[in-house]
């Protein structure tokens, strides 16, 4: 049985302005989105378009731009409207307030969705092409977000055996050991997506079957993550013995089968 070390989340103090770790593993995922989508322009389709001009830098620089204001928009709103409906329909003026905490993966993606949406548009992109060319730059930014939850000790796991290795005590949740689930997330949906979406994407593949294939896995390893991961206290346990991680990555999962098989099985 392992304690969490007691990290203060406040990483640099600069008179009164704090730099915290996880202000840090943002920019981090920022970062490396950059670096692998440099590296994306090597691949196929992206090198060379017949008849158009290929992807260039400037696309990478503009849709990270508009893809991290989709994320901090949507992850908000995401949150308050699938995690605390009420309490901020009660007080809409906290939605503004995200130094309060509070951020959704699935309101974040839908937050991307709509910049890729945009960005295809005003390139005149197709969007299934900008959302394959994201998809395998997308995962080592969650892994980065999941490092900053085990510096903040957020988001632990269930209770787990006391003969577990890894069990976990965490402060704020009592003295019993608990799976560190920000772990397992950053291997399966940070490192193992990453990995799978990375070789899969290095060669030419049909329009929208790499973020299927994104949209597929990591619905099936959040899901799978979920079962390790202490159920939000307001909300519990939902129908089924299902958590709200879980129902939400439902969606994703049939979405990824179904474009998946669209985009292998479609004629050109």
């Amino acid at each position: 049985m392992l304690m969490h070390p007691s990290i203060d989340p406040v990483a640099l103090q600069l008179g009164p302005l704090a730099v915290h770790w996880y202000g840090l593993t943002y920019l981090a995922a920022f970062g490396l989105f950059m670096a692998l989508g440099l590296r994306r322009l090597r691949h196929q389709p992206f090198a060379s378009l017949t008849g158009k001009q290929a992807w260039s830098r400037q696309d990478v620089e503009d849709i990270l731009f508009l893809g991290v204001m989709g994320v901090v928009a949507g992850g908000r709103l995401g949150y308050c409207l699938f995690y605390k409906p009420a309490y901020y329909l009660a007080h809409p003026l906290e939605v503004l307030a995200v130094w309060q905490g509070g951020m959704s993966f699935h309101g974040g993606m839908l937050g991307v969705i709509a910049a890729m949406v945009w960005f295809a548009r005003s390139r005149g992109k197709p969007w299934l092409q900008v959302a394959d060319f994201v998809a395998p730059c997308v995962p080592t930014g969650l892994a980065a977000g999941r490092v900053g939850n085990f510096i903040n000790g957020e988001l632990w796991g269930r209770l787990c055996s006391p003969d577990l290795p890894w069990g976990m005590v965490f402060r704020g949740a009592g003295q019993l050991p608990r799976h560190p689930s920000q772990v397992y997330q950053f291997l399966l949906e940070g490192l193992l997506l990453f990995v799978i979406l990375w070789l899969y994407a290095r060669k030419p593949r049909p329009l929208g079957a790499v973020a299927a294939l994104f949209l597929l896995g990591y619905g099936v390893l959040r899901f799978v993550a979920e079962f390790f991961r202490e159920p939000d206290a307001h909300l519990g346990v939902l129908s089924l013995g299902m958590s709200m991680g879980q129902w939400l990555c439902l969606p994703m999962i049939v979405g990824g089968a179904g474009l998946w098989w669209w985009a292998v099985h479609r004629r050109e």
